[in-house]
């Protein structure tokens, strides 16, 4: 279910945190499935209980799962005004990179390609031309 990389500079809980974002953005967790718990999969996995703990509390943070005490974690449905906020963040620091990746030489065209093979890796909607 995860792949770990154990020599990236990267967190694991920060991968972890990543990993369970795009398993619920794309559809493989559904809403109100719940999570394994910290102790199965910090066996599963082999890493220490607290490294899930914080994954866990990180995504709650974030509105993507909630926890109900002694029943475990659960995949959250997305609020709209939370995912607007979101939407507003993401768009600042999209202006950001594009506006980088434009200055660097990347062309208009190259990035749009980009987008559209982002788009058919995660399965987002439809691009009416």
């Amino acid at each position: 279910m995860f792949d770990l990389d154990l020599r990236s500079r990267k967190p694991i809980y920060e991968q972890l945190v990543d990993k369970f974002k795009e398993l619920i953005i794309n559809d493989v967790l559904q809403i109100g499935e719940q999570l394994p718990s910290v102790r199965t999969l910090a066996g599963q996995l082999t890493i220490n209980p607290n490294t899930i703990q914080k994954a866990y509390r990180e995504l709650e943070m974030q509105g993507y799962i909630y926890s109900i005490k002694g029943k475990g974690s659960f995949v959250n449905e997305s609020p709209d005004a939370a995912n607007s906020e979101k939407l507003k963040r993401i768009k600042k620091d999209l202006e950001k990179l594009l506006s980088e990746a434009l200055y660097l030489g990347m062309t208009v065209k190259e990035l749009h390609a980009f987008i559209l093979e982002i788009e058919k890796s995660v399965g987002g909607g439809h691009i009416d031309d």
